[in-house]
């Protein structure tokens, strides 16, 4: 969703990351302590004061599922800022939730050249309990639905990079496809 109406002051600068394997399927991370049916999402985190989206992008990367920048290339970037609102049980509340509206998030392909080894959910503070790889086409119908917008968008911008990938037929962890 574009910025049309909104104050980008009042909305969380953010990456969001589709990690494309080279078959064309990219990462989906299973949330931890997530309720289904919408608990699968890409990676996406914070971007710090004074650092580029870019270098966020790298950092969430490798802090969220243990990938090296050395086994990626960026293919693509948003070159708007996408928008979603938290719901009102999420905005409201003390601490930084209740001064956001919602996020802005550039949004990236990249390339995975490593293997499914090279994916580490517990280098850093575990944000997935499992992981799988899928087709970009199903993302928006498995994450939670107030983000479901931003994944039409990106699935419909980063298509091209999925390469006519098809769903794996194994729905195991880290499998390889």
């Amino acid at each position: 969703m574009s910025a049309r109406g909104r104050d980008p002051d009042r909305y969380r600068s953010n990456v969001g990351l589709a990690l494309f394997h080279h078959n064309g399927l990219v990462f989906l991370g299973k949330r931890r302590g997530a309720a289904p049916p919408y608990q699968w999402q890409m990676p996406q985190g914070g971007i710090d004061r004074g650092e580029s989206p870019q270098a966020a992008a790298l950092r969430e990367l490798e802090e969220e599922i243990g990938v090296p920048p050395s086994l990626v290339d960026i293919i693509e970037e948003t070159p708007d800022w996408l928008y979603y609102d938290f719901p009102p049980e999420i905005r409201g509340g003390a601490g930084p939730k209740g001064r956001w509206l919602g996020q802005k998030q550039k949004w990236f392909a990249l390339r995975f050249h490593g293997r499914d080894a090279d994916v580490q959910l517990d280098k850093h503070t575990p944000e997935f309990s499992d992981w799988r790889w899928g087709t970009l086409e199903e993302t928006p119908r498995l994450v939670i639905p107030f983000k479901r917008a931003i994944y039409e968008d990106v699935a419909r911008r980063f298509r091209r990079h999925a390469g006519g990938a098809q769903a794996p037929t194994d729905e195991g962890s880290g499998g390889t496809p």
